[in-house]
């Protein structure tokens, strides 16, 4: 990760991104990563939770991770 990257940078950039141009926090997230040369792998060991919820969510509306299941009481 780049010196002046840290992790409040990096949730800050993701969320101006969506701000600013709409679209989702996966896309946000890449386009940090690809702009400051960070492994997406590093980068989202310093997201924040709600970013990472976010991600979640985005990607179970998009079918890359399964959909959690509710399970009756029985």
């Amino acid at each position: 990760m780049s010196l002046f990257m840290n992790e409040n940078n990096i949730n800050m950039e993701v969320e101006n991104y969506v701000f600013e141009n709409g679209g989702e926090y996966i896309d946000a997230v890449l386009y940090i990563c690809e702009k400051y040369n960070i492994e997406p792998k590093i980068a989202a060991k310093h997201l924040s939770k709600p970013i990472i919820e976010k991600l979640e969510v985005e990607g179970r509306q998009m079918h890359l991770l399964p959909r959690k299941s509710a399970k009756l009481p029985i």
